[in-house]
C-alpha cells in the first residue's frame, strides 16, 4: 500500500510540475521524446526491413545455389577484372550437372530481359520476360490460377508458349481469359498456356505478377541467350537433407569437370547462395543501428539533463513540504523514492509521447508503402524501460539531495 501511495503521489507531483512549469517541462521532455522516437523508430524500421528482406531472400531458396558468371560480394574490393573474362553459364551445362551430381534435386537454366508484350490493341511496355525450363516449377514456389506451366516437350522443342503474371494478364486481357490467346513479344507470336496467381511485389520489386515466362529454347528466336548483359544463370536445388555448403562443394567439382578446368586453373564460375545477401544487409543494418543510437543518445542526454533540472527546481519549491514531512516522521527513503518516482514519471511521459509518435508514423508508412511497418511489443517495452532508466539516472541526485535535507532548515526555508 505504501508503494502504491508513493507512486500515486509522485505521478500527481509530476503532472503538477508539467502544469505549473509548462514551457520548461515541455522543452525538457522534448529531448526524451525525440530520443525515444529516434532509437525506437530506427529499431522499428530496421526490424520491418529485415523481416521483408528475409521474406524476399527466402523466396530465392535457402537450399538453392545460383551458378553465375559474377559472384555476389558485399563490401570490400570487387576484382571485376578477374571475373569479366569468365564465360556465362549455358543451357548445355544443365544436363551434365544433373547427371554427375548425387545431391541435386533439380537444375534449370534461366535469364530475363525486358520486352514489349502486346495483345491486339493493348500494349505493356518493358515487361520482364523470363526464359527458363520446365523444372523451374520444382525449384520456385508459385501457384497457377489458370492453365498450366509449359512442359518438357515444349521446352526441348522450343515451342512458342507463355505463362503470364497476374498483373500483365489484367493489363492485356482485362476480364477475359488469356488461355489459348496469342500475344506478341517484340513482334513474335506466342500462345498463352497459363496465368500465375497474384503474388504482390517483394521489397526488391520482384514478382511474377509483372512477368511473362517462355521456354528458353524459344527465347533464342528473340534474343541471344549467350549475351553477358542478360546475366544467364543455372539454378540448382539440393535434395532433401543435403546442406547448401555440401551442395556447393559438390557443384564446384562438377562445374570444374564440365568446364574442363586444369587443377592449376582457378574457377571460372561463381556459386552464389541467398545467405550471402543476408550477410551483406546485416552489415548495413549495423551501421544504421549505430547512427540511430548516436542521434537518440544525444537527444536522451539533453532530455536527461532537462529532467534533472526540473527535479532540482521541484525539490527547491517543495522544501517546506519536505521539512514538514520529516518533522511528522517521514523516513529518508520515503522522500528519496517520492522524488525518484516523480523523475521516472516525467521520463515515462516523454517516452510514451515518443512511442505514440512512432505508432502514428507506422500508420502513415503502412498507408503509402507496400511494406508493413510494425511497432512490436518488444520495442514498446524497450522504450519504456529505457525511459525508466533515464528517469532514475536523472532523478537520483535531486532525490538524494531532498532526502538529506534537515527538517528545521527545510521548514524555515524561504
Amino acid at each position: 500500500m505504501l508503494l502504491f501511495y508513493l507512486i500515486k503521489e509522485s505521478f500527481l507531483y509530476a503532472i503538477n510540475s508539467l502544469y505549473i512549469n509548462k514551457l520548461r517541462t515541455i522543452l525538457s521532455l522534448l529531448g526524451i521524446t525525440i530520443g525515444i522516437f529516434a532509437i525506437i523508430s530506427v529499431f522499428t524500421v530496421i526490424n520491418s526491413l529485415e523481416n521483408s528482406i528475409k521474406t524476399s531472400i527466402n523466396s530465392l531458396g535457402e537450399n538453392v545455389v545460383y551458378i553465375q558468371k559474377w559472384p555476389w560480394i558485399f563490401g570490400g574490393d570487387y576484382p571485376w577484372w578477374d571475373f569479366i573474362k569468365r564465360p556465362v553459364p549455358t543451357v548445355k551445362e544443365v544436363k551434365p550437372i544433373i547427371e554427375r551430381s548425387n545431391n541435386v534435386l533439380a537444375a534449370v537454366f534461366m535469364l530475363d530481359f525486358n520486352a514489349n508484350v502486346q495483345f491486339e490493341d493493348n500494349l505493356a511496355e518493358s515487361v520482364r520476360v523470363v526464359a527458363t525450363q520446365q523444372d523451374y516449377e520444382k525449384i520456385k514456389n508459385f501457384d497457377i490460377s489458370q492453365g498450366r506451366f509449359f512442359s518438357l516437350y515444349e521446352t526441348e522443342t522450343g515451342k512458342n508458349k507463355a505463362v503470364m503474371g497476374y498483373s500483365i494478364a489484367k493489363t492485356l486481357f482485362l476480364d477475359k481469359s488469356p488461355i489459348g490467346e496469342i500475344i506478341k513479344i517484340n513482334g513474335h507470336k506466342i500462345s498463352v498456356v497459363g496465368v500465375f496467381d497474384k503474388e504482390g511485389d517483394d521489397i526488391f520489386g520482384m514478382s511474377n505478377d509483372n512477368s511473362v515466362f517462355i521456354p528458353v529454347n524459344y527465347a533464342k528466336n528473340i534474343i541471344n541467350i549467350k549475351k553477358d548483359n542478360f546475366d544467364p544463370m543455372i539454378m540448382v536445388e539440393a535434395k532433401e537433407n543435403i546442406g547448401i555448403d555440401e551442395l556447393i562443394d559438390e557443384l564446384q567439382g562438377v562445374m570444374r569437370t564440365v568446364r574442363r578446368l586444369k587443377p592449376t586453373e582457378e574457377d571460372d564460375f561463381a556459386l552464389n547462395k541467398a545467405s550471402l545477401i543476408t550477410q551483406g544487409f546485416k552489415s548495413i543494418f549495423k551501421i544504421i543501428d549505430i547512427v540511430g543510437w548516436i542521434i537518440g543518445g544525444f537527444s536522451i542526454l539533453v532530455g536527461g539533463f532537462g529532467i534533472a533540472n526540473i527535479m532540482f527546481v521541484s525539490v527547491k519549491e517543495q522544501t517546506k513540504i519536505i521539512g514538514i514531512q520529516k518533522a511528522l516522521g517521514a523516513k529518508r527513503y520515503f522522500i528519496l523514492l517520492q522524488f525518484l518516482f516523480e523523475a521516472v514519471s516525467l521520463a515515462v511521459i516523454g517516452g510514451t509521447l515518443g512511442l505514440i509518435l512512432i505508432f502514428l508514423l507506422t500508420l502513415i508508412l503502412n498507408s503509402v508503402s507496400a511494406m508493413q511497418f510494425n511497432l512490436t511489443i518488444g520495442s514498446v517495452s524497450f522504450g519504456l524501460l529505457l525511459s525508466i532508466i533515464i528517469g532514475i539516472v536523472s532523478g537520483i541526485i535531486p532525490a538524494m539531495k531532498a532526502s538529506k535535507l534537515n527538517p528545521v532548515d527545510a521548514i524555515n526555508h524561504l
